[in-house]
């Protein structure tokens, strides 16, 4: 089998690609939206990634001749083992699309396994439970989810369909979740904080979500960073801050953050960009205690990948639960299915989401959060 990769503006052109390339007996493996082009996430285009494959028994007549004449492949050799050991990069696809499928194999065994309580239900209630439950709420949330409008069922004289279970199910599910917000029920004060692991997005968010502050709101900000772990981290937000005109001042140590807070003191809000580390590092949140005054003046976001595993954000939010964490930002939500995460944990936790960011592009791409929003972003899938 011949396996490639294609990335074009839209998918019938990457399906003019293929069929040009393939031919017209090519099989759709996989396909996601990607983002190229740009600089620091700014002005970065949309487009279609598709991997597609053929049989690598359907062979050209031209590579038929070039074959025989070079005489150089046995029988029993096939096209694709010669180059993929003379190309690194289609290795690497096909790795990564071998990854895929176990992980397709595994969500599906998953949801086979796990799934037959549904069946338990009214047929219009199975509907909206199946398709929460592929987006993976929290089983034992959804079963509660699912009773309640059981309950409403029974107790209806109208005839029930999916549309009116959906609603239910809805506002069901949005009162459970206000308590996250009425605990923290807040707005932005004078000190933003954003912390979290490696590779979540932390300064694009931010960037995000001062520009919204300076284009929409009209507030003076600055910027503090303390990540000095990576090179291009601090030239990163200082680009924004160019872009933005704002201030940015470095941290290293304790002394640095007093006094970039006495040079900022006079505008609307301070953005502090913290390092991501890895979170399993106890060292790590130690540090930002050193580092960073957290007080009754600093909103502090922990910033999530909608990416990440169950498990794995759990454990994030927990060693977090050390510093004052009032609202969590999601980010990547265009990346990933798995987006019933963000109720489990706002159900766990009892933390809001302040933000959710569905893409690359700054200050775009960032939808305030409330629990209806967020409800509705999980029973629509995007």
């Amino acid at each position: 089998m011949r396996v490639k990769k294609y990335v074009a503006p839209s998918m019938p052109e990457a399906m003019k690609m293929i069929r040009e390339d393939l031919g017209e007996d090519a099989v759709i493996l996989h396909s996601k939206i990607v983002y190229t082009g740009g600089f620091l996430g700014l002005f970065k285009k949309k487009n279609i990634e598709v991997i597609a494959a053929k049989d690598g028994a359907v062979i050209k007549e031209s590579q038929k001749t070039e074959l025989m004449n070079k005489q150089m492949v046995k029988p029993s050799q096939s096209l694709l083992t010669k180059k993929l050991e003379a190309d690194s990069d289609d290795q690497k696809e096909k790795e990564q699309l071998k990854q895929d499928i176990d992980e397709l194999k595994q969500l599906l065994s998953r949801l086979t396994a796990s799934s037959s309580w549904i069946m338990n239900y009214p047929e219009s209630i199975q509907r909206v439970v199946t398709k929460l439950h592929q987006h993976e709420v929290d089983e034992n949330l959804l079963q509660l989810i699912a009773d309640d409008a059981l309950q409403k069922f029974r107790n209806t004289k109208e005839a029930v369909d999916s549309s009116m279970v959906e609603k239910w199910m809805k506002s069901f599910l949005i009162e459970l979740l206000r308590p996250a917000y009425v605990k923290n029920h807040i707005k932005m004060k004078k000190f933003i904080n954003f912390v979290g692991p490696t590779g979540v997005g932390k300064t694009t968010t931010l960037a995000k979500v001062a520009a919204q502050a300076v284009l929409m709101d009209k507030k003076k900000i600055g910027f503090i960073t303390t990540d000095t772990y990576r090179i291009a981290a601090i030239d990163q937000l200082k680009t924004y801050a160019n872009l933005l005109n704002v201030p940015v001042e470095v941290v290293y140590k304790p002394d640095d953050f007093r006094k970039a807070v006495e040079k900022l003191q006079s505008l609307d809000h301070i953005f502090i960009d913290t390092a991501g580390r890895n979170y399993l590092d106890e060292q790590y949140i130690h540090d930002l205690q050193e580092l960073i005054d957290f007080n009754e003046e600093m909103t502090t976001y922990l910033v999530l990948s909608l990416t990440g595993k169950q498990k794995d954000l759990e454990a994030i939010v927990e060693k977090f639960f050390k510093i004052p964490i009032d609202q969590f930002i999601f980010t990547k939500f265009d990346e990933t299915t798995s987006i019933g995460v963000m109720v489990n944990l706002l159900y766990k936790y009892r933390i809001g989401a302040a933000f959710v960011t569905n893409g690359q592009n700054v200050p775009d791409d960032l939808v305030p959060m409330n629990e209806e929003k967020l409800v509705n972003m999980v029973f629509e899938g995007e």
